[in-house]
C-alpha cells in the first residue's frame, strides 16, 4: 500500500483528525494524487486492445429520460453519464478517491476549505479547453432550493465555490468534511461547459453521444481526444434499456449484447455454465428497501411501520429471491462492510407476535395495504413483494401486490405511492448514503422521513474528531432509522452482471454494478 494509499484509507475509516489530516495533506504537498493511476491501469494484466463495438443491456429506462444529469435516478442514467461526462474525482474499484479533472487537491487543516487542481490540455467534446470557471458552474447547478439535483443533498454543506484562477477551484463547507473527495464522486456531479445546455451531453467523457432515444437507446462514439490513458477502448458503444430480466438474459445469449446488468439471481448458475459466459458479482452497499412514506397515513405512525417490519421474514426473502447472492438487512442503509456499521446493534428477526402486537397498538383493523412493485425496481422485485405477502399473512396483515408498469415507474411510483419497493446502490461513505437519502431536506428522501435530531446528529458526526465518538454517532443514527424510520430493508444484494468471456477489463466495484457504471469507459474488447 502507497503512502497516498495509507492516507486514503485513514481517511475512509475515519481513523485521521482533522489536524492529523491538514498536516499530512500538507507533508504529501500539493502533487499528491491519493492514488495517481486510474484503477483499471494501476491493476491490469493485459495492454487494452482498442476497437470493437461494446453493447450493455441496462435498466432503469423510461421514455421520459433525459441526458440532463441533475435528476438522474437510474442505472441507465448513471452508465449514460459516465460515457459522456467526468467528475472532479473518481471512486475507484479498490474505494480509494481518485483524481479525475481534478489532479489533486488540498485541504485546509480544519477540512472546511478544499482547493482541487484542474488538470489542463482537457478539452470538451465541442473543443472548448477545460478551466476553473466550468467547474464553478458545473457545481453550483446542484446548490440552492430551486435545484433538481439528485446531488442537491450533499451540496448543502457547500457555502461556496470559486475559481482560484484558471486551472483551480476552491470549495469552502460550513463545517470541516474529510468526506469532501468521495462527495465530489457522484454520477450527477458532471462538469460541463460553463452555460451550456444541459440536456445537450456535453462534457469530457471517453464517449460523444451521438444517437439518443429516451428510455430506449443510447449510442456514443469514442472520443478520440480523451485525457485518461488505457480508458475508452471501444470504437461505440451502445446502451439498451431492457427493463426485464429475462429479456436482457435473453438479448444476451443470443448476441443482441455482450454486457448484461443485473442478472436475474433464478437463472446466475444457470447462466454461468453456458459456453463464453462470465459472471461478475461483487459484494456491496446496494440494497432493496420497501419503502414506506411517513408523511402518508397510515405509515406516519412509527408502530404501523414497525408492525410492517416485523412481519418481514429476511432468511426467506435472501434465500428465494436473492438465492444467497447477498446479505440480510436490518432496516437500515450501511451495508456490514462499512467502517461505521453499526456491528452491535441488535438484527431485527421475524417475529409475527410482535408485528401483531404493534400493529394492533396503531389501530389496524385487517385493512388490505397496497403495496406497489415492479421488476423495474430490482429482478425479483415482484417476487419479494408476493414472499413479504405471505410472511405479513401470517400476522394478520393483508398486503395488496401492485404489479405496477415497468415504464415510468421511477417518475410515477417512487416517491409517489406510499408504499413501494426500491433499490439504492452503495455510496462511498456512511455520511453520504444518510445524506442523500435520510437527512430531512434530502431531494431524495425517498421515506419522507424527518427528524430534526437525526439531521443535528448527522451533521455533528460529520466534523467528528475522535473516531470512536464518530463511530458511537453512526451507529445512534442506524438505530434510529432502523426503529423510527420508513425503511424495512429486508437484504443487501451483490452486484451481479453477466458479459461474453471477451469482454476483459470488468473491474468489480462495492459501489455499484457495471464496474461502478464504468463499464463502458474501463472495458475493452479481444478479438
Amino acid at each position: 500500500m502507497s503512502r497516498f494509499d495509507s492516507y486514503d484509507h485513514l481517511l475512509r475509516q475515519g481513523a485521521l483528525d482533522r489536524r492529523g489530516f491538514g498536516k499530512l495533506a500538507a507533508m504529501l504537498g500539493a502533487g499528491a494524487s491519493l492514488g495517481a493511476l486510474w484503477p483499471s491501469m494501476a491493476g491490469a494484466q493485459e495492454e487494452p486492445k482498442k476497437g470493437g463495438d461494446l453493447a450493455i443491456g441496462i435498466t432503469g429506462g423510461a421514455t421520459t429520460d433525459t441526458l440532463n444529469p441533475l435528476p438522474s435516478t437510474s442505472s441507465l442514467h448513471a452508465a449514460t453519464n459516465f460515457m459522456w461526462g467526468n467528475c472532479l474525482v473518481e471512486y475507484g474499484s479498490d474505494g480509494s478517491a481518485v483524481p479525475e479533472l481534478a489532479e489533486s487537491w488540498e485541504p485546509s487543516p480544519d477540512a472546511k476549505t478544499w482547493k482541487f487542481n484542474i488538470r489542463k490540455g482537457v478539452t470538451f467534446h465541442d473543443g472548448k479547453e477545460l478551466t476553473a470557471e466550468d467547474v464553478v458552474w458545473s457545481l453550483n447547478l446542484h446548490r440552492g432550493e430551486n435545484t433538481e439535483s439528485g446531488a442537491a443533498g450533499y451540496m448543502t454543506s457547500v457555502t461556496d465555490v470559486k475559481a482560484d484562477g484558471t486551472h483551480a477551484v476552491i470549495i469552502t463547507l460550513d463545517s470541516g468534511n474529510a468526506d469532501l473527495p468521495y462527495l465530489l464522486t457522484d454520477y450527477h456531479l458532471l462538469i460541463m461547459p460553463k452555460d451550456s445546455e444541459l440536456t445537450a451531453g456535453i462534457g469530457t467523457g471517453p464517449y460523444k453521444i451521438t444517437e439518443y432515444d429516451p428510455g430506449v437507446r443510447v449510442f456514443g462514439e469514442l472520443n478520440e481526444n480523451y485525457f485518461k490513458p488505457g480508458r475508452g477502448n471501444c470504437a461505440t458503444v451502445e446502451l439498451l434499456a431492457i427493463n426485464d430480466p429475462a429479456a436482457r438474459t435473453a438479448a444476451l445469449q443470443t448476441g443482441q449484447i455482450n454486457v448484461m446488468e443485473r442478472a436475474d439471481p433464478k437463472t446466475v448458475e444457470l447462466l454461468s455454465r453456458a459456453p463464453g459466459i462470465a459472471i461478475h458479482r461483487a459484494a456491496g452497499g446496494g440494497h432493496y428497501p420497501l419503502l414506506m412514506r411517513c408523511d402518508t397515513a397510515p405509515f406516519d405512525n412509527v408502530d404501523f411501520r414497525l408492525g410492517l417490519k416485523y412481519a418481514a421474514d429476511r432468511e426467506d426473502i435472501v434465500d428465494k429471491v436473492l438465492r444467497g447472492l447477498g446479505k440480510v438487512g436490518n432496516d437500515h442503509p450501511i451495508p456490514s462492510g462499512d467502517p461505521f456499521f453499526a456491528k452491535n446493534l441488535e438484527q431485527r428477526v421475524y417475529d409475527p407476535d410482535k408485528a401483531k402486537f404493534h400493529m394492533k397498538k396503531a389501530g389496524y383493523g385487517g385493512e388490505a395495504i397496497p403495496l406497489s412493485t415492479s421488476d423495474a425496481a430490482f429482478s425479483g422485485a415482484v417476487d419479494t413483494a408476493v414472499l413479504y405477502q405471505q410472511h405479513a399473512a401470517k400476522a394478520g396483515i393483508t398486503i395488496d401486490v401492485i404489479r405496477e408498469p415497468a415504464d415510468g415507474y421511477w417518475n410515477d411510483v417512487w416517491m409517489k405511492k406510499p408504499f413501494s419497493v426500491s433499490y439504492w446502490g452503495g455510496r462511498p461513505t456512511a455520511d453520504l448514503m444518510l445524506t442523500v437519502a435520510y437527512k430531512s431536506d434530502a431531494a431524495w428522501n425517498d421515506t419522507f422521513w424527518r427528524r430534526p435530531g437525526f439531521d443535528k446528529i448527522l451533521l455533528e458526526a460529520r466534523a467528528e474528531l475522535d473516531p470512536a465518538k464518530r463511530t458511537e454517532m453512526y451507529a445512534e443514527l442506524q438505530a434510529m432509522i432502523r426503529d423510527d424510520g420508513g425503511a424495512l430493508i429486508p437484504m443487501f444484494n451483490d452486484f451481479v452482471d453477466a458479459a461474453v468471456d471477451t469482454v476483459k477489463n470488468f473491474e468489480l466495484s462495492p459501489q455499484y454494478g457495471l464496474a461502478g457504471m464504468r463499464a463502458p469507459e474501463r472495458v475493452w474488447m479481444e478479438g
